[in-house]
């Protein structure tokens, strides 16, 4: 018998996707925690693409997880 184990990410996304209230707002705080790591590993020709600063970049994945509201700038 062979059992498979999903991350927790992904598993929380299909749940959130099925309408579970409370998983909502979980799967935004880990997508949060995600795209800052993705953020944070980019070099700087990846950066200049997206028009953001080495700076910029890690001054948004030092936020918070909970922290999901846009930066003021």
């Amino acid at each position: 018998m062979t059992i498979r184990s999903i991350p927790v990410f992904h598993a929380v996304r299909f749940m959130a996707a099925r309408g579970n209230g409370w998983l909502v707002p979980l799967h935004r705080v880990l997508q949060a925690i995600e795209t800052r790591r993705q953020l944070a590993e980019m070099d700087r020709r990846m950066l200049a693409d997206i028009g953001i600063s080495r700076s910029e970049a890690l001054e948004e994945a030092r936020r918070a997880p909970w922290d999901l509201a846009p930066r003021r700038r």
